[in-house]
């Protein structure tokens, strides 16, 4: 006889799944930024957004003929959660770095499409931050470029928002994300 009061197993992957994804997020968030400025834009994705994304990297693949996008789609489908990190931007106003190629902040600024070095430092940081919650918390994820892209694509974190990750989570008895070809 079944327990109707329980959970089955599959329920309560996908919350804990959602609850490490919460966590990811804050971690993400409360690490540390260049000067202390706010340029990431953090987002959690379900089952609904998470097909749309994978169709756009499945129609990227195609266009591009890049193969791994269509393998990171098929990944992602796979995913119950997806948390999306991404930057805008926004120059820190230092006088002298050099960083992004050009001699400072307001040389820079004429460029609006190129990023300051510091906002994709700060994304790396942050997706660092959060893929340790991810391993704290036992959860398959792998960082993925191509979700980004396809993100991107989508405007799905706006339009103001330049460079952008996506990591999935499981958490099945073989990583979908590992075997990677």
């Amino acid at each position: 006889m079944a327990n109707k009061s329980g959970k089955q197993e599959t329920e309560i992957l996908k919350e804990t799944l959602r609850d490490v994804a919460q966590k990811m997020m804050l971690a993400a968030r409360t690490a540390p930024k260049a000067r202390g400025n706010e340029n990431l834009v953090l987002m959690v994705v379900y089952e609904d957004d998470i097909k749309e994304i994978s169709k756009k990297m499945e129609e990227i693949s195609k266009r591009e003929d890049v193969a791994f996008f269509k393998r990171d789609a098929l990944n992602i489908k796979k995913s119950p959660v997806l948390l999306l990190l991404g930057t805008k931007i926004n120059p820190i106003e230092l006088k002298r770095c050099g960083y992004c190629g050009f001699k400072n902040c307001k040389e820079k600024k004429e460029y609006k499409n190129t990023p300051c070095a510091f906002n994709s430092i700060d994304l790396g940081i942050a997706t660092g931050a959060a893929v340790a919650i991810a391993a704290d918390n036992r959860a398959d994820n792998r960082v993925m470029f191509s979700v980004g892209y396809a993100v991107k694509e989508l405007k799905f974190m706006g339009a103001d928002v330049y460079n952008i990750v996506g990591i999935p989570l499981s958490g099945t008895s073989k990583s979908p994300f590992f075997d990677r070809t």
